[in-house]
């Protein structure tokens, strides 16, 4: 079974939700250093600071990340495959380290974050729905790393 018109619109409404509040941005990064504090050197607008201090920098790639993931819903929607609009995606990862591991720590913030923002909309249904658009966008990441 594909990916759902109803799932592409749980993305789409929780993307909305996302993108109302800086703040969220604050609270993504914030969970991943919670769950891997040495990921910190990875990320630019991160790495000489104390703690997760909200820029422009910040807000624009977490942005990033939730918006690809978004467009990866609607590209399995549309063709149950995901192209990556960002032929540099990969190498800008095998730049930084990322490995196996640091896509799951991302999955668990994403979630996490859509979970607490999302409210009494939150459900296992919208969870499964990222989870999967996350997940296609991780192995079209991780094919471009290869």
């Amino acid at each position: 079974m594909g990916f759902t018109e109803k799932q592409e619109a749980l993305v789409n409404s929780s993307w909305e939700l996302f993108k109302q509040n800086p703040g969220n941005s604050v609270l993504f990064y914030t969970i991943i250093l919670k769950k891997a504090p040495t990921a910190k050197g990875m990320f630019s607008f991160l790495k000489d600071s104390a703690g997760v201090v909200d820029s422009p920098k910040l807000q624009a790639h977490a942005e990033k990340v939730f918006g690809m993931v978004r467009d990866s819903a609607v590209q399995l929607r549309a063709s149950g495959e995901i192209v990556l609009g960002d032929a540099t995606l990969g190498a800008i990862h095998i730049q930084k380290g990322v490995l196996d591991p640091h896509f799951v720590v991302v999955k668990e913030a994403l979630l996490e974050t859509i979970k607490e923002i999302s409210g009494d909309k939150w459900s296992e249904e919208l969870s499964a729905a990222w989870e999967v658009a996350y997940e296609g966008l991780a192995v079209a990441i991780k094919k471009a790393m290869s």
